[in-house]
């Protein structure tokens, strides 16, 4: 990691834990990846092993919550109100903060926070299901597919740890290229020189002015990106999320919530399904959009990749079909790859 990226970190730190106050600690103990703040529940914090952890003496009065809720959203740019009781925005350097005023809790305000590394995890530090393969060639293949410009959907459970591959996998991109990436809320934190973010707004109290995923594609491609990054699907952002990767601008990605990569067509059908499109019209634009799939899954201690593979069509929509991890000589460390991934070019190019 860069020194002037990790002293930015740092102080991105200090401001979120000025704001926190008397709860500071949190945010500066590595080993510490999510704090909840509730009314009646308490605090509570889980360790990146997994284990979780009731500090009954730093109980929050229930004011004091109220007002740094409203302020922690502040920070990030959006509102909490009584008219607005529910927000999720990112402050300091990555970290993402979701909070429920009393009005929308039935247990009262609460805050929840996400806490990545300081130093960003690498391809390197995500591990690998010994099922798999050989981890060093699943890693191999994954660096080929950056290079090839495939691009991939990177799935897995809540808290497994998507928007931290998606991030790792970005930092392999080539430092001369432009990356424009579409997100709700800014999560991704590549180590690459230029990666340009494009961030949704809320409409403010009079309804007006909200900038959905939809006009941001419409931007990003104004700026001539070499790959384009849509952050996270969790609703009709599907549909926007696959019209990007048509768009001609290989090598991007993004993150799906599914319990396994079995369940992946399912789960973006019925997302893209709100958003309009029939499962027969998801299929063919995901078959044409996505060239791996990646699934992830949280083990104490950070994340394992679980599950690799590509879409491939079956009656009435399709299916992610496994790739096999196989060893072999640093020099092929290759596997066969659809022609509309092998042969994609920059979307600019001569």
């Amino acid at each position: 990691m860069h020194t002037s990226r990790l002293l930015h970190s740092l102080r991105s730190r200090a401001a979120l834990a000025s704001e926190l106050d008397e709860l500071a600690w949190t945010v500066y103990d590595p080993g510490i990846s999510d704090v909840f703040i509730d009314e009646d529940c308490g605090l509570w914090t889980i360790a990146r092993s997994g284990r979780r952890t009731r500090h009954d003496a730093a109980r929050v009065p229930p004011e004091r919550l109220r007002a740094l809720a409203v302020g922690l959203i502040a920070a990030g740019g959006r509102h909490l109100d009584v008219a607005c009781p529910l927000a999720d925005v990112v402050v300091a350097d990555g970290v993402r903060v979701h909070a429920v005023l009393g009005s929308a809790g039935v247990a009262g305000t609460s805050i929840s926070i996400r806490l990545p590394r300081i130093d960003p995890v690498t391809l390197d530090d995500v591990g690998v299901d010994p099922a798999l393969g050989p981890a060093a060639e699943l890693r191999a293949l994954i660096r080929d597919d950056v290079d090839s410009r495939r691009t991939t959907l990177v799935t897995g459970a809540t808290g497994s740890g998507k928007t931290a591959l998606l991030s790792a996998l970005l930092a392999e991109v080539p430092a001369m290229e432009r990356i424009v990436s579409l997100e709700d809320v800014a999560e991704l934190t590549p180590d690459h020189p230029q990666h340009i973010v494009l961030r949704t707004r809320q409409a403010n109290a009079d309804g007006a002015g909200a900038i959905g995923i939809d006009e941001l594609l419409v931007q990003a491609l104004r700026m001539r990106p070499d790959r384009l990054v849509v952050g996270e699907c969790r609703g009709t952002e599907a549909v926007d999320m696959l019209m990007a990767f048509t768009t001609g601008h290989a090598g991007g990605g993004s993150t799906l919530h599914a319990p396994s990569i079995d369940d992946v067509p399912s789960r973006l059908s019925s997302l893209c399904s709100r958003g309009g499109l029939a499962p027969a019209a998801t299929a063919e634009l995901a078959l044409s959009a996505i060239d791996r799939v990646v699934h992830v899954r949280a083990v104490p201690g950070g994340s394992s990749i679980s599950g690799y593979g590509r879409p491939r069509p079956v009656p009435g929509g399709w299916r992610v079909e496994p790739l096999p991890i196989e060893p072999s000589s640093a020099s092929t460390r290759r596997i066969a790859s659809s022609p509309r991934a092998t042969t994609r070019e920059p979307a600019h190019a001569a």
